[in-house]
This record gives C-alpha cells, sequence and structure tokens, in this order.
C-alpha cells in the first residue's frame, strides 16, 4: 500500500507538490503546503522541462530537498493566509538578485519575508487575501514617515505633487496594498535612517543595510516570477506596482550603491512598460496617447474626498503609473547617449512628451526631474541621429549634408528654447491667496526649474556638437557653452545639492571643460557629503578624470565612449 502522502497527491497541483508527492491546497501563486516550507512553488500551465523523468527530474528533487533543509529556521516566522487567483504573464528574461557587490547572506527572517512578499503582490486587486494588522509596525512607521519626508525630497528634490490631487499619499497607499512596494521603500529608508543617524561606515552599512536591498530585489524577482499563468492585462494593478518599485529601485541604487545592475533593472521595466501597453491595444487602431489614457482609466477609479464629493483624487495605481513612466521615458533616453541608440521608447516621445493639437503633454517631465520635455526629446533626437550617423559610417554612406540639415533643425530648437528661458522671469513663491500655495513647501527647488532645464539645454547643444563634429573642447562654441554651465552651477544653483538631479549635463560639460575650469569642478564634487550619498556625482567626476587624462586631440572620441569606459551601462540619473 502506498503511503498516505503518495496516494493523496493532486493531478492539479503545483508542480512541486507533484515532484514532491504530496497533496497540494492548488493555492495560487503559491500552494498552503510551499508556503509553509518557505519553497519555490512551481506553478505553470505547461510540464516543466525539468520534469523529464530522467537526470534533471532527480537534480530537481534534491534541490527542494535542500530547499527544504535550509529554510527550517524560517518556518518560525508565522505567516499570513494566502488564498489567490490566476496573476500575471510576463517574459522580462532573467533578473539579477540584487546588488552583487559588499552583499552578506540573507539574515533568519529575509528569506520567508521575500517569499511572502511575491505572493502578495496583487493585494487590494481581489487576488490576494492578507491580514493587514501584522503589516506596520513602529519601525515601519518610523521608515515610511522618513522616507515621504526626507528621502523621497532628496532622490527627487523637483517631484512636489499638489495635495489637491492627492500629493505622494499614491506611496504610503502602495505601501499599504503591496508587499513589494513596501519592502522597496522601507529599505531606502532604512539606508537613509541609518546614516542620518551617524552611522556612515561602508561596513556598519553592508551588515545592518544592504541585506534589506538585497531582499527587496528578492521581493521584485519573486513577483515577476509570480507573474506567470495568465494574461497581464488582467491585473495590472500588481504590474504596476512592480514597474514603480523596478524603477524606484533603479534610482536608489544608482544614487547611493552601484551601476552595476542598472542595465538589468532599467531592461526589466522597459520590458514591463512595453507589455502593458501592447496588451492594452484595442481591435481599433488607436493614438498612443489615447491608449495611454485609456490604461490610466483602468487603473482607476477615482477616489472622492468627503465631504466636498466634487473632489477627485486619482488612485494610488494612476499616481505610481505616471511617476514610473516619466521616469521611465527620462532613464531611456539619457540610457541612449551610451549606447549610442534611439531610445527604445522613442515611439511614445511625441505621443506623451510633445504638445499635439494644442494639447499639453500626457507626462510633464519638469513636475518630476525639474527640466522641460522639449530639452529631454532633443537629447533623444540626437541619440537617435548619432546612431543613423554611425549606421552610415559603418557602410561608407554617410550624406553629410542631410546630417548638416537634421543636427541644424535640433540646433535651432535648442537655441530658441535658450533664448526664451534667459528672458523668463525668475520664478518665485505662489502666494494668491489660495491655502495650499501657502502650505506648500519652500525648498527652493521648485523656483530653480527654469535653471535646471537652462543647463540641461546648454548640455543638450555640447552633445550634439559632438554628435555632429567631432570632440573639439577648444572651439568657440563649446567654451561659451561650458563657461556659462560652469558659472550657473556653481554660483546660481541653490541649494547646491541640486546638482545631483543634473548628473548627465554635469558630466558633459566636465569632459569638455578647459584646465583652468577642474578645480571649480573638483571643488563643487568634494563640497557634496556624505559622498556615499552622492556616488552618482563622483562617477561623473571619475569619467571626466579619466577624459582629462586622455589626449585631448583624439579626434574618435566622443561621449558614447567616454561613458562605456566605465561600464557597458553608465546611467547618469
Amino acid at each position: 500500500m502506498e503511503p498516505p502522502s503518495r496516494a493523496a497527491r493532486t493531478s492539479h497541483g503545483c508542480w512541486t507538490c507533484r515532484l514532491r508527492r504530496k497533496k497540494c491546497d492548488e493555492q495560487r501563486p503559491v500552494c498552503g503546503i510551499c508556503e509553509a516550507l518557505c519553497i519555490t512553488c512551481h506553478y505553470d500551465d505547461k510540464k516543466p522541462e525539468w520534469m523529464d523523468g530522467g537526470t534533471r527530474q532527480e537534480e530537481m528533487i534534491e534541490k527542494l530537498k535542500r530547499e527544504v533543509k535550509q529554510n527550517a529556521p524560517y518556518r518560525r516566522v508565522e505567516r499570513p493566509h494566502v488564498s489567490s487567483e490566476k496573476v500575471l504573464n510576463t517574459d522580462l528574461g532573467e533578473w539579477p538578485a540584487g546588488p552583487q557587490k559588499m552583499m552578506p547572506e540573507p539574515t533568519q527572517n529575509e528569506t520567508c519575508r521575500s517569499t511572502e512578499s511575491h505572493v502578495s503582490l496583487l493585494q487590494g486587486t481581489g487576488c490576494v487575501h492578507i491580514d493587514r494588522s501584522s503589516l506596520v509596525g513602529r519601525s515601519d512607521s518610523i521608515l515610511t514617515t522618513f522616507y515621504l519626508q526626507s528621502v523621497l525630497p532628496f532622490l527627487f528634490p523637483f517631484y512636489r505633487p499638489s495635495i489637491a490631487r492627492g500629493g505622494t499619499a499614491w506611496i504610503l497607499e502602495l505601501m499599504i496594498r503591496s508587499p513589494v512596494v513596501r519592502q522597496a521603500t522601507l529599505c531606502q529608508g532604512c539606508f537613509f535612517f541609518c546614516l542620518a543617524q551617524g552611522t556612515d561606515s561602508r561596513e556598519v552599512i553592508c551588515d545592518t543595510v544592504f541585506s534589506q536591498v538585497r531582499e527587496a530585489f528578492q521581493s521584485l524577482e519573486r513577483a515577476i516570477q509570480a507573474m506567470n499563468g495568465s494574461d497581464i492585462i488582467e491585473n495590472p494593478h500588481g504590474a504596476v506596482q512592480i514597474m514603480a518599485s523596478i524603477v524606484q529601485m533603479l534610482h536608489f541604487e544608482v544614487a547611493a550603491l552601484t551601476f552595476e545592475n542598472c542595465a538589468a533593472h532599467l531592461n526589466a521595466a522597459l520590458a514591463l512598460f512595453g507589455q502593458l501597453f501592447d496588451k492594452s491595444c484595442t481591435a481599433e487602431p488607436v493614438g498612443l496617447r489615447a491608449q495611454f489614457n485609456t490604461f490610466m482609466g483602468r487603473l482607476g477609479p477615482l477616489s472622492f474626498i468627503p465631504p466636498a464629493e466634487h473632489i477627485l483624487i486619482p488612485s494610488g495605481e494612476q499616481d505610481a503609473f505616471y511617476f514610473s513612466t516619466a521616469l521611465l521615458l527620462f532613464d531611456d533616453i539619457i540610457a541612449s547617449t551610451t549606447l549610442q541608440k534611439r531610445p527604445r521608447l522613442y515611439q511614445y516621445h511625441q505621443s506623451l512628451l510633445e504638445s499635439t493639437e494644442g494639447r499639453e503633454p500626457v507626462i510633464n517631465l519638469e513636475e518630476v526631474i525639474g527640466c522641460q520635455n522639449m530639452t529631454i526629446v532633443q537629447i533623444g533626437e540626437i541619440a537617435v541621429l548619432d546612431e543613423w550617423k554611425k549606421q552610415c559610417q559603418n557602410t561608407g554612406n554617410l550624406n553629410v549634408i542631410e546630417l548638416a540639415r537634421r543636427a541644424t533643425r535640433i540646433k535651432n530648437v535648442l537655441e530658441g528654447h535658450i533664448m526664451r528661458l534667459e528672458h523668463e522671469p525668475t520664478e518665485g513663491r505662489k502666494n494668491g491667496g489660495n491655502l495650499l500655495d501657502l502650505l506648500a513647501p519652500n525648498d527652493g527647488a521648485s523656483s530653480s526649474r527654469r535653471l535646471v532645464t537652462l543647463v540641461w539645454t546648454r548640455a543638450t547643444l555640447l552633445y550634439l556638437h559632438v554628435v555632429v563634429s567631432g570632440w573639439q573642447p577648444a572651439s568657440d562654441e563649446v567654451r561659451y557653452h561650458v563657461g556659462q554651465m560652469i558659472d550657473l552651477l556653481a554660483n546660481e544653483l541653490s541649494p547646491s545639492t541640486l546638482i545631483r538631479s543634473m548628473v548627465w549635463p554635469f558630466c558633459i560639460a566636465g569632459c569638455l571643460a578647459q584646465p583652468a575650469q577642474r578645480v571649480e569642478i573638483r571643488r563643487m564634487v568634494e563640497a557634496l557629503q556624505p559622498s556615499i550619498v552622492f556616488s552618482t556625482i563622483r562617477k561623473a567626476l571619475q569619467i571626466m578624470e579619466n577624459v582629462w587624462h586622455r589626449n585631448e586631440e583624439d579626434a574618435c572620441q566622443d561621449f558614447a565612449a567616454c561613458f562605456r569606459a566605465h561600464g557597458d551601462m553608465v546611467l547618469l540619473v
């Protein structure tokens, strides 16, 4: 007679239980048996390749045995009850486990918490139930408040959404609803909180904070793995939560840790964004602008603020998708300057970033990164021009007249933009009797947007000059724009920490700076302390120093070569 554990096995349960010959309760995305053991739960409509009845199946059995043994200490942690339906489906390829350097092994409580994160990613959409009373403790409340009040304004100094439209409440809302978002946010809060308390030792941070970064990436990895089994469009809320977490963790990792994994994280976010749009398409041919608005509608509904029921506030997922899309479009464009390829989201620029038919752009980058859309769009256009020129040179078919024509069109747009910016009055604090204006934070970031856009636009002109004419730091035009930018950054930017939001233009100007200007550039970087939270600026200085030590007459040099000398993907955001 077969043992009870084998006789009761199911033919419809997860492949893990089938392999272990255990009865599966068929809950998804993680069954109760695998959840209790803190082991990987494999759900798929198709039979896995490793279920071959041979060597690969035996290897998987041994792997699961090791998981059961290794996770034995973690099973003492109380876990929430989970019941679920079908979840999302993506094809995002391999996802890294997180930063590979200076990462300790996870602590005893981490594996279970990161495992339960992915089973709860769709909580709030009707797919997963969790006892919320166990979600937020005292330390989490402190770190959440610290993140919203201090960390978010530091990482995104120009992002000040009006409280009349919900402000940054969407982050708190998604943290409560989504363990993936919560873990990504808390690890950032913990990192900066340790620094604020004087814990500035690298070793201490590695031991006490970086393990949470590892856990956050594990949560994202598991959340993506859990999105197998159904169409992604069936549950867009969960996909948006994951996309928002990836984008935020990407910016955190670039700002304070390393560039090592930014390419993989950016690729994952871009793939998820593309699938959200592709799968949102209807049979009717519609414009991308309308498609974006339709998808935003699916992330609703809007909320009413009682007792004035005429006040409508966007949903948490709507705000998260808007914020993440803005950053993703921006990141993609800056990455294209390193890769010498057109931005992967280039097809969306006209519909989402440009004014059409008298209507304002769907996405206003100035509200998120402080620079107006027109300048960032032109960076993308120059990247497209750079790719075209490189392809023509490789085939020996470069049309110089066409190159000059396309470059002149971009240059005229940028120079006209600079002229308008220089004649605009300096933006002051609004106070027209509106209480919301009176209560708005006055930290100097909002009034610096004109200056920020001016710096970005001059850097874009320098980028265009190098793409078209090559490396000519001694030319009068280059020296003029470099001098203007350094003067703005050194003497007019306030507070000086805002320079961390302009790393790309700062690096562009620095690479072309004259020897006498390099002292001022080094001084500006050294003044930014503590250095651990300005790693992007210091990486930019390393790029500059490398350029300064090269032969300045190297006619083949370009910005992509300068950036790639420090890695395949140097994302200066």
